[in-house]
């Protein structure tokens, strides 16, 4: 999925002309934190809520324009690089470019980001999760991939990160399968760490605490 392919028709932008006050006005009437300043269609950058604070709410964005953040991403590139810097600079919403003419095309809002994140993530679909911590030089997709294999499971997601806290190399992988304790019990069996795992036992232990409020609350 391309930025171009997830701009918000929603999100409005702001010119030199506008104050202080109809900046804010509109942040806080799209629950959003930033928004973007365009001139003749040209991109000038985006103005942050914080930054506007700090000043008289008669004043124009055109005598603040040295406050304005040039962040933004180009219009044929992965969303990727979008969630990216909405984490870099903890953004509500991400500017989309032109990258020859510097043209503003739009806004990506931050919760389209993070249903488009899901869906290439797999968190959507329907499955259990394990989560292992190993050395990053033992990691192969293949022999994970034998392992789930062999209890009649398949791989229908896998994402590796680095936890910089504590330096160490996680894999989350994602089953088509709830039911994964004998997937657990192969990891474990081949001597893998595994940190989490989500599946049908969590499920029922949820709906076995869920019967057990009922009937104490039946029973007052």
């Amino acid at each position: 999925m391309l930025n171009k392919e997830l701009i918000s028709a929603t999100i409005p932008t702001l010119n030199l002309s506008d104050s202080v006050i109809q900046a804010l006005d509109l942040m806080s009437e799209f629950h959003v934190m930033q928004l973007p300043v365009v001139a003749e269609d040209k991109y000038l950058g985006l103005v942050f809520e914080e930054d506007l604070m700090n000043h008289d709410e008669r004043t124009t964005l055109q005598s603040l324009d040295t406050h304005f953040s040039k962040v933004a991403v180009h219009a044929n590139t992965h969303f990727i690089e979008a969630v990216q810097m909405l984490n870099d600079y903890n953004l509500s919403l991400v500017p989309v470019i032109d990258k020859e003419k510097n043209e503003f095309i739009g806004a990506i809002a931050a919760i389209d980001l993070l249903k488009e994140l899901g869906k290439t993530t797999g968190a959507s679909e329907p499955g259990g999760l394990i989560v292992l911590e190993m050395e990053q030089r033992n990691f192969s997709f293949s022999e994970l991939s034998k392992l789930v294999e062999t209890n009649d499971a398949q791989i229908t997601q896998l994402n590796s990160y680095w936890d910089n806290n504590t330096s160490s190399f996680f894999v989350a992988i994602k089953i088509n399968k709830f039911e994964i304790s004998d997937i657990v019990a192969t990891f474990q069996r081949y001597e893998y760490n595994v940190k989490y795992y989500f599946g049908e036992e969590l499920y029922e232990n949820e709906l076995r605490n869920n019967y057990d409020h009922l009937m104490n609350y039946l029973n007052i």
